[in-house]
């Protein structure tokens, strides 16, 4: 199991000091999984154009929900990892900015597998040198953003807030904005917030609970098990200002932090205070 070790700030840290160790099985069964992933993303691709090409794009919210739903469950099949959700604390119901932690390469299987309504995934726009990503993303209207440049993502999120608004659409965005991060949780960007703020929707906090102990954010090789997808109560952004947001972007923070600790507690590995 992981060592986690402070960094020279004295934070917390969770950057690993080790890579997963896969029995020979498991890990044979990983790279097939991969050859498998590539393989059915040339498969979609195929039968994705067609479909939009002739029904003028209006199958893209049928298509993100189901087959979408349908693509992540596969991928996570041929790694052997099983999605469970929980919606004790809430079902989505209505538009909303839902965010997640990001801390795993399968995250976004899990994402795609949520089968959330009207939803665009935002995402950094490197995404977009995988030519797989890049066709599926521009073919079924999903945003890629440069996180780098805050001034510029935001500015790409505001112009889609026409469309987002006309047709009841939800946003996901991973605020985090990388996988690869050496504290537990990576600081928050803000383009998630303005834009919930912006569009007046609730931001709907989703936990992935699991992933990072499966699949490192290093590569593509996971091992079987299990994660969860944890939705929590959404919360207003009604009244909002610049301050408010802020504090809550410390808040949400501190939350998913608390989380990881307790997903840590559970696996018996401990975290530095």
């Amino acid at each position: 199991m992981d060592r986690l070790h402070k960094d020279q700030a004295g934070e917390a840290s969770i950057k690993m000091l080790y890579n997963p160790k896969f029995p020979l099985l498991a890990y044979l069964r990983s790279v097939i999984g991969v050859i498998l992933t590539f393989t059915l993303f040339f498969i979609v691709i195929l039968i994705l154009i067609p479909i939009l090409v002739l029904s003028l794009g209006s199958f893209k919210n049928f298509l993100i929900k189901y087959f979408g739903a349908a693509l992540g469950h596969t991928i996570m099949f041929f790694f052997g990892v099983r999605i469970r959700y929980d919606y004790s604390l809430y079902k989505p119901k209505s538009p909303a900015v839902f965010i997640s932690n990001h801390s795993s390469t399968i995250d976004m299987f899990a994402i795609i597998s949520m089968m959330l309504t009207n939803v665009r995934y935002v995402a950094k726009y490197e995404l977009q040198y995988n030519p797989l990503i890049f066709a599926i993303g521009h073919l079924t209207g999903q945003i890629f953003i440069n996180r780098q440049d805050s001034a510029k993502a935001v500015a790409k999120l505001k112009k889609t807030y026409e469309k987002v608004k006309r047709e009841g659409l939800s946003l996901f965005i991973a605020p985090e904005g990388t996988r690869k991060h050496d504290t537990i949780v990576g600081k928050f960007k803000k383009g998630a917030f303005h834009s919930a703020r912006d569009l007046n929707y609730p931001i709907v906090p989703v936990y992935i609970d699991g992933a990072f102990t499966l699949c490192s954010g290093d590569g593509m090789l996971s091992l079987p098990g299990e994660i969860i997808l944890r939705y929590y109560p959404p919360i207003s952004t009604e009244g909002w200002d610049d301050q408010k947001m802020n504090d809550e972007i410390s808040r949400l923070e501190r939350f998913y932090e608390e989380l990881y600790r307790e997903t840590f507690n559970r696996q018996g590995l401990n975290l530095p205070v």
